[in-house]
């Protein structure tokens, strides 16, 4: 149907100039509308008798700007002026965003470039920390699990066969079925294991190769024997004082073991383990630690995967004494120079460790290839101090080279190794 206009008289009794109605501007607005043109000029009143209604707002913003003469656009400009003055920001942010919707490539690129630094740069450090909390938890177990098994376990010595021998001809020969027998008719009975091997097939249980030692060199080839572990279990020495100290007891062969839980374990055994002596006899001097060493064991926490380095995925811990068993299982963690008074407070400062005890300090010196000698004794004295404090002023040291624990007084500088379990 066709819009007619509706002629309207403003009062007076005569005829006023006619006004298009209410009804048909609008109209007119949504046909300019949607054909995409703005809405057409409205017609007012020159006696400013002009309608109450208020004007739709594409066509107040054209004849705004345009400022017609009419007192009544005027009025209402006015009051578009003030509006357009307090529109807030937020309404001004979404119009702009409106016409602007979408990124550039050079925008995206940018932003991906952003990421993938912050990326670089964090990863690597929130994946170590993730992975030594996970090290750490499974250490605790594992040396939980191994501290029960061998308290259930009669006695320590005298298992498997170790002989040795020598023929007509001068050749000699050790018959050493030690490790492998203690593992399966002493462990196995107290600890669930799937998978023994042989010191010839240590890496049938995961066993690596090569392995990184506590300063990040390379062992290219992981001691197999006692004897390759730590040359003074069979060996001299001859300090700088010239003081000449030997040791010697039968080698013998690795062996290797896959616990339930995944971890993969190398061990050292000697079935000729001595019992424990006080530490007043320790304190004397004339005795060496090797002979209180029952087994010895070295794990890896997650096998082959890597990165198989000692303080990492890999430790050691020893087990001493054939009765009364102790379990030490030290984590070194620093080592520094100081008097003994004073060692306790310079381990404090490295987070969650303490000054070494004798017998983590007998763990420490049965593996000390691990931990490579040379780098832990650079610059400072082969004795360490150990926590163990004396009468008259004096405490446990350990002569680290030979494995000879003494007495000392507590104002000499010795090394300090800190650890924690």
């Amino acid at each position: 149907m066709k819009n007619q206009s509706v002629i309207i008289y403003a009062g007076g009794g005569g005829p006023a100039e006619p006004v298009l109605s209410k009804q048909s501007e609008l109209a007119d607005d949504v046909k300019s509308n949607a054909k995409g043109r703005e809405p057409a000029p409205v017609r007012a009143s020159e006696t400013g008798r002009a309608r109450n209604w208020t004007m739709p707002p594409l066509r107040l913003e054209r004849e705004c700007k345009e400022r017609p003469n009419s007192a009544t656009i005027d009025n209402r400009c006015v009051e578009f002026d003030r509006r357009e003055s307090t529109e807030s920001t937020a309404i001004i942010g979404l119009r702009a965003l409106g016409r602007c919707i979408a990124f550039t490539m050079a925008e995206i690129l940018l932003s991906l470039t952003i990421i993938g630094v912050v990326a670089a740069i964090t990863l690597p450090s929130l994946t170590g920390n993730i992975n030594e909390r996970t090290w750490n938890t499974q250490r605790k177990a594992l040396y939980a699990r191994m501290s029960q098994a061998v308290a259930l376990m009669p006695a320590l010595n005298g298992y498997g066969t170790l002989r040795e021998s020598t023929d007509s001809s001068g050749s000699t020969s050790i018959e050493d079925t030690a490790a492998e027998t203690f593992i399966t008719s002493g462990l196995s009975k107290v600890l669930k294991i799937n998978n023994i091997c042989d010191a010839e097939h240590l890496e049938d249980c995961g066993i690596p190769k090569k392995i990184t030692d506590f300063s990040g060199s390379v062992i290219n080839q992981i001691p197999s024997t006692l004897v390759s572990l730590n040359s003074m279990f069979a060996g001299s020495y001859i300090n700088g004082c010239g003081t000449s100290f030997s040791y010697s007891q039968i080698d013998t062969k690795a062996a290797a073991f896959e616990t339930a839980n995944g971890e993969s374990i190398l061990i050292y055994y000697n079935p000729n383990c001595q019992p424990s002596y006080n530490e007043e006899e320790i304190g004397s001097g004339s005795y060496y630690v090797q002979p209180k060493l029952c087994a010895n064991l070295v794990y890896d926490l997650n096998g082959t995967k890597g990165p198989n380095t000692i303080g990492k995925d890999m430790g050691f811990m020893s087990v001493m004494y054939p009765t009364d068993p102790v379990v030490a299982a030290p984590l070194v963690t620093k080592v520094i120079s100081s008097n003994q008074y004073d060692a306790s407070a310079a381990c404090n400062a490295v987070e969650d460790s303490r000054v070494a005890n004798i017998k983590e300090l007998m763990s420490i010196f049965y593996n000390r290839k691990l931990l490579n000698e040379q780098y832990l004794w650079s610059q400072r004295s082969y004795t360490a101090w150990s926590s163990g404090i004396m009468s008259g002023g004096r405490a446990l040291a350990m002569d680290m080279s030979v494995g000879r624990p003494y007495q000392q007084r507590r104002e000499f500088e010795f090394s300090v190794i800190c650890v924690k379990r």
